[in-house]
């Protein structure tokens, strides 16, 4: 019998163990909590929000990268159209074209007007040429080659970093609940 007490005077010993260790967790994480969203909120207030008709640099530069790149897709188009061209043995879709150049252009507007959606939409683009210039990198032939994709994915994660503080500054709008 001493045998079976001693046994459930463990368990009952690590049952507790446990519970005080999950409270010191739980301690631990609240503490780890208010520092972090002490900080979030020291560097939310030290952003300066934009004054009226103003626009970070950086947007500045993604609306002209994204108005050239829709001009190159229209004049892609364009030539698509008046030309017998083929890539790889097929006609070019003039229709995708068409429809790549009008997101583009109209992210270009967007961020030309400082708005949240459209510099989103050109991060979202950016993290796309990121992870495709880096499996790029794995599958490049020559050393010109690489270099060219890894600098294309340096710009482009560059860019994609400055981009954050700047759509922090521009806020997201706040919904108006509707009656």
């Amino acid at each position: 019998m001493a045998d079976r007490e001693r046994k459930r005077a463990e368990r009952r010993k690590r049952k507790e163990r446990g519970i005080h260790r999950q409270r010191e967790l739980e301690e631990r994480r609240a503490q780890m909590a208010a520092r972090s969203e002490e900080r979030n909120r020291a560097a939310r207030e030290a952003l300066e929000p934009l004054e009226a008709g103003e626009r970070p640099r950086v947007v500045t530069a993604g609306a002209v990268i994204s108005t050239i790149v829709s001009a190159v897709f229209l004049g892609s188009a364009a030539i698509a159209v008046l030309t017998d061209i083929k890539v790889d043995g097929s006609e070019p879709s003039v229709f995708y074209l068409l429809a790549f150049a009008g997101v583009t252009g109209a992210m270009a507007w967007g961020m030309w007007r400082a708005r949240y959606w459209a510099v989103l939409g050109f991060q979202t683009f950016l993290v796309l040429i990121i992870v495709t210039g880096a499996l790029g990198l794995v599958v490049a032939g020559t050393i010109p080659q690489a270099i060219g994709t890894a600098l294309l994915v340096g710009g482009a994660g560059t860019l994609f970093y400055f981009m954050v503080k700047a759509m922090a500054r521009i806020q997201m709008p706040e919904r108006v609940p509707r009656d």
